[in-house]
C-alpha cells in the first residue's frame, strides 16, 4: 500500500494559481489509479480529477478546462495543476489511491493522504 503526502496548497485571489503535489513512498504510482478529490466545509468530498493505470485522465465538469492531473512516475508525484481559481475551489484537497477501479466514488479508495487547504479569495 502507499503512503500520501499533499502540499501546494494555500491562499490566493481569484483568478490566480496553485499547484499541488501528492508525494507518494511505500510504492510506485505507476499502474495505479490515482485521484484528486475536495472538501468544502458542510459539504460531501467531491472528485476533482483522476488518473488511470494507463495514464488517461478526467476531470469533474466543475473545474474542466482550469484543471489539470498529471503524474511524474520518476518522482513518484501526483500533481494537480489548478489556473482560474474561484472562490467555490476553497476546500480542503485530498489525493487518494487504491481503488478497484478509477472513478469518482471516495468510499472505493483505501489510501488517503491527509489534505492540503486551498482557500480562494474574491
Amino acid at each position: 500500500q502507499v503512503q500520501l503526502v499533499e502540499s501546494g496548497g494555500g491562499s490566493v485571489q481569484a483568478g490566480g494559481s496553485l499547484r499541488l503535489s501528492c508525494a507518494a513512498s511505500g510504492n510506485t504510482i505507476s499502474g495505479r489509479c490515482m485521484a484528486w478529490f475536495r472538501q468544502a466545509p458542510g459539504k460531501e468530498r467531491e472528485g476533482v480529477a483522476r488518473i488511470g493505470g494507463d495514464g488517461t485522465t478526467f476531470v469533474a465538469a466543475s473545474v474542466e478546462g482550469r484543471f489539470t492531473i498529471s503524474k511524474d512516475i520518476t518522482e513518484n508525484i501526483l500533481y494537480l495543476t489548478m489556473n482560474s481559481l474561484k472562490p467555490e475551489d476553497s476546500a480542503v484537497y485530498y489525493c487518494a489511491a487504491d481503488s478497484p477501479f478509477c472513478s469518482f466514488i471516495a468510499p472505493l479508495y483505501k489510501t488517503w493522504g491527509k489534505g492540503t487547504q486551498v482557500t480562494v479569495s474574491s
